[in-house]
């Protein structure tokens, strides 16, 4: 079988890039109409107030899903995708990135909020409630369309962008801080009871703890980066003047 010309697979992959951040887009608007409104109804447009979660009956459980299906949405779009495990998992992260991004941007035109990135929001409720000021996820989002989009098109040019074990347990270390950090109020409540953890009401965030995760999820990718730069001719526009 007659191999594919490598210019051929880059253009191909930009293309799925594009049409990956397209759909990623569309998903946004979904996710922040139908977030405004369940919070118009019960009178949480500014999610940081007393009583936080006032879902009951059917509603609660019925949020719960649609969280977990976002989730199979963006890595089935992944999948669907990639033709390897690194792109598949580039275009999820991708996918994920800019959906989140865009999700903010979205609330922003529709009920005119947040008001600005330090504005605090629940930002999921699998397992617990998470808790942050929208700008500790907008720079995750940012990590991941990045990680995302050399992993994806780096795959495409027969490169390989790949972590090593120990990028991996960092990488993994980094995750499970910012998701400690993320929830770590919520796992205060804990004992005493999982409802304590819906009424929950953080005051601070810890920056410093963020920003060691951050760096642990960063470093990983900046290093595999390096070691297969990915040519100028592959990347989206967004990226080249970056490299």
């Amino acid at each position: 079988m007659r191999r594919e010309p490598s210019v051929t697979r880059a253009r191909r992959a930009r293309r799925r890039w594009i049409v990956v951040v397209v759909f990623a887009i569309g998903m946004a608007w979904v996710e922040a109409a139908t977030v405004d409104y369940l919070r118009v109804m019960v009178d949480r447009v500014q999610p940081y107030q007393q009583n936080p979660l006032p879902i009951h009956g059917v509603l609660g459980q019925v949020e719960l899903v649609r969280e977990a299906a976002t989730l199979v949405m963006l890595v089935t779009l992944g999948m669907l995708a990639g033709r390897t495990g690194y792109a598949r998992g580039g275009y999820s992260a991708v996918a994920f990135g800019v959906w989140d991004i865009f999700y903010y941007l979205f609330l922003r035109i529709i009920g005119d909020w947040p008001k600005s990135l330090l504005d605090w929001d629940i930002l999921f409720l699998l397992p617990l409630p998470w808790w942050g000021p929208v700008l500790a996820p907008v720079c995750i989002a940012l990590l991941m369309i990045v990680a995302g989009t050399l992993a994806s098109q780096r795959d495409a040019t027969r490169g390989s962008f790949a972590l090593t074990r120990s990028e991996w347990r960092l990488q993994g270390l980094g995750v499970a801080l910012a998701l400690y950090v993320f929830m770590a109020d919520a796992l205060r409540a804990l004992p005493q009871g999982f409802e304590a953890t819906q009424t929950v009401l953080p005051r601070t965030f810890n920056w410093v703890l963020f920003w060691v995760a951050f760096t642990l999820m960063a470093a990983p990718v900046a290093q595999a980066a390096r070691r297969c730069r990915l040519p100028r001719t592959a990347m989206p526009a967004f990226l080249k003047g970056c490299v």
